[in-house]
């Protein structure tokens, strides 16, 4: 099946960020990849999840995206000593979602392995993006970051080597927001 081209500004992400990446800001106007099937079959196919792109499959993945953006955009408080916690609803949304799948334990020719199994297979493109989230949770959770620029709602998983990036892309957030202070120190002059 031959899907349009991805019309989002930033993709490659990690799967759950690039769900939460289905909405984006467009000259102010805002977008949303996943309005229908045609849109999710185009997420499904640049991420290579091989699912069907069909009315259900699109529901749960709302759902998903939903409680990623609950969890990735809800502020964190301390917890007893610990870096942050999640509130729990926020939580429960993405919990909600796990439910539907488990990892099966398997061991293969190269060693321990293993196989996503999910309840209904309809769930599966949003089990494995709130997987992933989980699974970038526990390798970096400072890392996982949203677009500095205030007109901006992407979010990226910051791979740089110092982890300082603060923009979704320097060529779009990064150099506006370079014109900006460039405009405001000439206007002031």
């Amino acid at each position: 099946m031959s899907t349009s081209p991805d019309p989002r500004p930033l993709t490659g992400e990690p799967v759950s960020l690039d769900l939460l990446n289905t909405r984006w800001v467009h000259e102010g106007e805002a977008r949303d990849l996943l309005t229908d099937t045609g849109g999710l079959a185009v997420w499904l196919a640049g991420n290579g999840l091989d699912f069907p792109a069909d009315d259900t499959v699109l529901r749960h993945t709302l759902e998903a995206r939903d409680a990623l953006r609950a969890a990735v955009d809800t502020p964190r408080g301390p917890a007893d000593g610990q870096d942050s916690r999640f509130p729990a609803e926020a939580a429960a949304r993405v919990d909600a979602v796990l439910a539907h799948g488990r990892i099966r334990l398997t061991l293969t020719d190269r060693g321990p392995g293993g196989t996503p199994e999910f309840d209904d297979p309809s769930w599966g493109p949003a089990w494995l993006a709130a997987r992933d989230y989980l699974e970038l949770l526990r390798a970096a959770p400072d890392r996982i970051r949203r677009c500095a620029h205030e007109a901006c709602v992407l979010h990226f998983f910051d791979t740089s080597r110092n982890g300082t990036r603060r923009w979704c892309s320097m060529a779009a957030c990064g150099n506006r927001a370079k014109a900006s202070r460039h405009y405001a120190r000439t206007k002031e002059s």
